[in-house]
């Protein structure tokens, strides 16, 4: 990542662009089980969204990698402040100036869909925002230093392979004092943790519990934010999701299950902007277990209580 920052400052992106489809090819032939979870994911595409007119095939999936190392590109641009307003469009900045006037923190559900870098990056072009990122790696406080190094601003990654009360208590301090706090609801526990089944693209698929169980640990607003590249420009979505979410202990499960669909259908809606920049390349969907189909007729359900 230091080596690709260097680069990045010294080379144009017109030269980087090119290296970068390289790459592309290089993962897309040697990497087997990333092409195949492209294969997989591009085929459900097209069968639940015809209208798309995407195909399984290698051609499509080159196109796949390929979007995901142009993304790569706007990552480092994000994260070293090179992106101003003008890179950035609001297809609602009405909401967003609603989210920002108020004040208030907010916890944010993003997804791998697109490139939340630029979301992140939100914090260096308003300085009226500062944004925690939570991550499953082991590496955030060496990235935290990195991102210093690039100039960026308003924004802090944390490391939550596990929350504990500690982190969760530091978290709700920051939304306290008016701070985003940004997680990808669309990732699977890192070591096999709780998880919740929805039907996505015609088919179950398990979503992480952990973004509900925050959001009802921080007892504050809850947004959705998405951001598509989209005619050459970084398109951001912002819409509320939940001024609070909470339950009874006994309406939990069907709580978080209700809340968690919500999300799917809105990622889904997303997906059908610009299909390509999905970016989960590991087996997502459920495996069609003893008895049971990989239909969109199973119900939503809690896993690994």
């Amino acid at each position: 990542m230091r080596l690709m920052f260097r680069c990045l400052e010294a080379l144009p992106r017109a030269l980087l662009v090119p290296i970068a489809r390289l790459v592309a090819l290089y993962f897309l032939v040697s990497g087997r089980r990333a092409r195949e979870a492209s294969f997989d994911y591009l085929r459900r595409v097209a069968n639940a969204l015809p209208g798309s007119g995407v195909r399984s095939n290698l051609l499509w999936s080159y196109r796949h990698f390929a979007a995901f190392s142009d993304s790569i590109l706007d990552k480092f641009d994000a994260w070293m402040g090179r992106l101003g307003r003008s890179d950035v469009v609001f297809d609602d900045r009405g909401e967003y100036e609603v989210l920002i006037a108020s004040g208030r923190g907010a916890l944010i559900f993003a997804s791998h869909l697109g490139n939340i870098e630029v979301c992140r990056a939100l914090g260096s072009l308003d300085r009226k925002i500062k944004i925690n990122a939570l991550v499953h790696t082991r590496h955030a406080e060496k990235i935290n230093r990195l991102l210093g190094e690039a100039g960026a601003e308003g924004f802090k990654l944390w490391q939550v392979t596990d929350i504990d009360a500690a982190t969760a208590l530091a978290l709700r301090e920051r939304v306290d004092q008016g701070e985003w706090v940004v997680i990808a609801a669309d990732r699977s526990p890192v070591h096999g943790g709780r998880t919740v089944t929805v039907n996505l693209l015609g088919a179950p698929a398990p979503l992480p519990i952990g973004p509900y169980v925050l959001a009802s640990v921080l007892g504050c607003q809850v947004h959705l934010m998405f951001c598509l590249r989209r005619g050459g420009r970084n398109h951001i979505y912002v819409e509320p999701f939940a001024s609070q979410i909470a339950w009874r202990r006994r309406e939990r499960d069907a709580a978080i299950a209700d809340q968690a669909q919500r999300f799917a259908r809105r990622l889904e809606h997303y997906v059908a902007l610009e299909p390509l920049q999905w970016f989960n390349f590991y087996k997502f969907w459920c495996t069609p277990q003893a008895g049971r189909a990989d239909t969109a007729s199973d119900p939503v359900r809690i896993e690994g209580r």
